[in-house]
């Protein structure tokens, strides 16, 4: 039996597999879980355009404009910088105050003229208050703040999809191949195929591995075009042209290497262990706290090397203490094609020893 042979078995395995995994109400949660990011992008880009359309219905004024408008100034001044604001309100509100004289506190109250100018400058909002004729505050709002959504979407990335996402979804996913076909006494038939078992087991993975990668990627680059969606004519083109293509590829290249990592390591832990869920858990735990290792035990685990193939680190609060910042900062990153090749050579170590379980499997569904 030549090794096209048993490519074409364990490929016809994994076509049979994809609809079984797709349609499963058991995985259905799994695409709520990877869609999560790309609705609340969607939502965040929707508010952002819609505040953007309000602004712009007063046009714009240039950004240095804002910038020279100073608290003191006077209506005419700002008026004469700026020109009429997007937005105009007068209204006249009673100030109290209070003074004392021959011992007694005396409250007294006056009518002030208020007034707010709002300016737009295409990206940011200000808010202008005058009381009598002048300037009293000056508040800026940022609408449109790429840097920003790029380094939420690498937080949300690194943080959701690669530490709880991907890692759920593949035990989810690749658990049942084996323990859910257990479970429903359905392996038997898979095992009455004439085809060894190692071709068994590879046509599952694939087939598992198609199913988490598509979902994931699928659900990553969703949610990296709803962030992009509101900068469309404000700075979106000229970074999809540059970095941005590159970015957006390699964060699929580690969203499809996290579910072939930890897809095989859930794969061969159903196949060794009766009850998988408290490896699970206990993968669950070195993955979390891989931050905290040193930089040599770091590198045994999968998520440095998920890690490396990100483009940009995740967002680090500023008031994080100097220690806890020290210790949180992962190892120096690998090249992305070393880390490809890492992730690709402990699949196939993982897939190895998951072999050996497939191959000494025994059907008992009354003990199973």
């Amino acid at each position: 039996m030549t090794a096209r042979f048993r490519l074409r078995q364990a490929w016809v395995i994994a076509r049979l597999e994809l609809a079984r995994v797709f349609l499963s109400r058991r995985s259905l949660w799994i695409y709520g879980l990877a869609l999560l990011p790309s609705v609340l992008f969607l939502v965040h880009s929707i508010d952002v355009r819609y505040r953007l359309g309000k602004a712009r219905q007063g046009g714009s004024v240039p950004p240095a404009a804002i910038e020279a408008i100073e608290t003191g100034m006077s209506e005419q001044q700002v008026l004469a910088l700026a020109g009429k604001p997007g937005e105009d309100q007068q209204r006249t509100v009673r100030r109290w105050s209070r003074r004392e004289e021959k011992g007694r506190e005396i409250s007294e109250s006056r009518e002030v003229l208020s007034r707010r100018m709002i300016y737009f400058d295409g990206r940011r909002r200000a808010v202008l208050w005058f009381e009598d004729g002048v300037l009293r505050s000056k508040n800026v709002y940022e609408i449109l703040n790429f840097t920003e959504d790029r380094e939420v979407y690498a937080g949300v990335f690194q943080y959701f999809y690669l530490r709880l996402a991907i890692f759920f979804g593949c035990l989810g996913i690749f658990l049942n191949l084996f323990r859910g076909e257990m479970m429903d006494k359905t392996l038997h038939f898979w095992l009455l195929v004439p085809a060894r078992r190692e071709v068994l087991l590879a046509g599952k993975f694939l087939a598992g591995w198609t199913a988490a990668a598509t979902v994931f990627t699928g659900g990553a680059m969703l949610a990296f075009a709803a962030m992009l969606w509101p900068h469309v004519g404000a700075g979106a083109e000229a970074y999809w042209q540059g970095p941005g293509a590159m970015h957006a590829l390699r964060y699929a290249v580690a969203a499809a290497m996290g579910c072939a990592g930890y897809g095989s390591l859930f794969l061969a832990a159903s196949l060794w262990i009766r009850n998988p869920i408290i490896p699970a858990a206990v993968l669950l735990l070195w993955e979390a706290s891989s931050g905290f290792l040193p930089e040599l035990l770091q590198k045994f685990s999968v998520l440095y090397y998920l890690q490396s193939l990100c483009p940009a680190p995740a967002p680090m609060e500023q008031d994080v203490p100097a220690l806890l910042r020290l210790i949180l900062a992962p190892a120096a990153p690998l090249s992305p094609w070393l880390a490809i090749a890492g992730l690709a050579g402990f699949c196939l170590l993982v897939l190895w020893a998951a072999a050996a379980g497939v191959r000494r499997i025994e059907i008992n569904y009354s003990t199973d």
